[in-house]
């Protein structure tokens, strides 16, 4: 159900925004955690390797589409905060076209460059088959990953989060159940999870594409919406396609990471790939209230109720903040027993590897849950410049970690590439945030619109 973010107190809207999205992102990272899950303990530390080492390779594919996706339906989000439903329309009419556009151009790219970029990851001969033959089903299914993604965000920007969540779980039960058929009845091996998880993102396509048709009648596109302009066309680029790089060049930085931990043999890479699905989890809520401020940030900017975008950045912080806390206490604490559960208890030393990562990343959650904040925030205000320029810092400092760190100190310094990326991209934001909150306090449309 379509949810107006402009009336009512801000924490409040944000915060069960965020709810369904903390869940349905989890439900998003439960598909690689199974993936990991079940590899490494049906087919062994070796095939996990091998599953792990492809792991950027997917950032830098599944990070473009969730980035573009999420940009696109700014725009949505603006039009209906503005109350234009046939600007909803042919909003959601440019974000499908734009969203299948570039998925195609993407799974052309990947599927003729998995082999090279592999290759010059250095990834170890006896997983460098299997680790091809997964990203290469994963790149072929970037088509229906991205649809499935942009549907469940044209949702989200009418202020609705726990459908997409409800699509999102019923993926994933889907996604458990084949993956073990996959592998173990069908014997498939390390692709089978790779197939697995394409079957389910078919099946919830389907699901997600009806239920628009038959319940939400301002996204379904009637003909004449299918008729954009250059100017719409461009106007969704702009923030979709920004945001969209904005994440490749994060998990650009990622893969250079990737290349310098390959050297380090298959246990590092091992402990690196279960403490990063570990980490992927416990970092939910705090993308998740980014992505909630996104959406109301769009669809107050589309009010014009500027006031208010600066009453939901305090409590955010206050919330997420919060959040990040309680996260790094679990994965300190607990993140061992949770790696075990991956690789067997006869894998002392990766399970000692991985508890090294969570405790160095889980220290610096706090400063990790502003810059989602701080960036998210600046996108729905339809700022690109910025956005980018900090994962462009986040890109160096994850290079400089692979340069100098890893060579120095071996996985150790593998473990401090994310604290430092995180500090180096918030600077920017957090500096172009405090240039935007003054505008937002001193524009004439704030005047009277503040609600607390």
């Amino acid at each position: 159900m379509a949810k107006d973010m402009t009336e009512g107190k801000p924490w409040k809207l944000i915060f069960f925004f965020a709810l369904p999205l903390i869940a349905g992102n989890m439900v998003q990272q439960m598909y690689a955690f199974v993936d990991t899950f079940l590899v490494g303990r049906f087919l062994g530390v070796q095939a996990l390797a091998a599953v792990g080492c492809t792991g950027c390779l997917m950032f830098l594919l599944i990070g473009f589409v969730m980035g573009m996706t999420t940009g696109l339906a700014i725009r949505t989000g603006q039009a209906f905060g503005a109350k234009d439903e046939e600007g909803v329309r042919r909003s959601a009419a440019a974000c499908v076209v734009l969203s299948i556009v570039m998925a195609m151009g993407l799974t052309v790219v990947g599927l003729f460059a998995v082999r090279p970029v592999l290759t010059a990851l250095d990834t170890p001969p006896e997983i460098f088959e299997d680790a091809a033959a997964f990203i290469s089903i994963i790149c072929a299914g970037v088509p229906l990953m991205s649809l499935f993604a942009m549907q469940t965000n044209l949702i989200r920007a009418l202020g609705d989060s726990r459908l997409a969540t409800i699509m999102l779980s019923g993926g994933l039960v889907i996604n458990i159940i084949f993956e073990p058929i996959f592998l173990l009845v069908l014997e498939l091996g390390v692709p089978g999870a790779a197939l697995a998880t394409a079957a389910s993102q078919v099946i919830a396509n389907l699901v997600c594409f009806f239920y628009i048709r038959r319940h939400i009648s301002l996204l379904w596109i009637r003909r004449e919406d299918w008729r954009l302009t250059k100017r719409e066309l461009w106007e969704h680029a702009r923030i979709g396609y920004t945001m969209g790089f904005q994440s490749s060049v994060v998990a650009l930085g990622a893969i250079i990471l990737q290349g310098a931990l390959n050297g380090l043999g298959p246990q590092s890479i091992a402990a690196y790939a279960a403490a990063q699905r570990v980490d992927a989890v416990a970092v939910m809520p705090m993308i998740s209230f980014g992505m909630a401020m996104a959406t109301y940030t769009a669809q107050n900017f589309g009010a014009r109720r500027l006031s208010r975008i600066r009453a939901g950045v305090k409590s955010c912080i206050m919330m997420s903040g919060t959040f990040s806390i309680l996260a790094a206490a679990f994965n300190i604490l607990c993140g061992g027993f949770v790696i075990e559960g991956f690789v067997g208890a006869g894998e002392a030393e990766v399970v000692e590897m991985g508890r090294t990562f969570l405790t160095v990343n889980g220290l610096c959650y706090i400063v990790l849950s502003l810059l989602f904040i701080f960036r998210f925030t600046l996108q729905g205000l339809g700022q690109a410049v910025v956005p980018t320029l900090a994962g462009l810092m986040e890109l160096l400092m994850r290079a400089l970690a692979a340069i100098f760190l890893i060579d120095r100190f071996g996985y150790l310094g593998a473990c401090f590439a994310n604290p430092m990326a995180w500090v180096g991209a918030c600077v920017p934001l957090l500096i172009a945030y405090s240039i935007t909150r003054k505008t937002l306090k001193e524009s004439p449309a704030a005047a009277g619109n503040e609600t607390v």
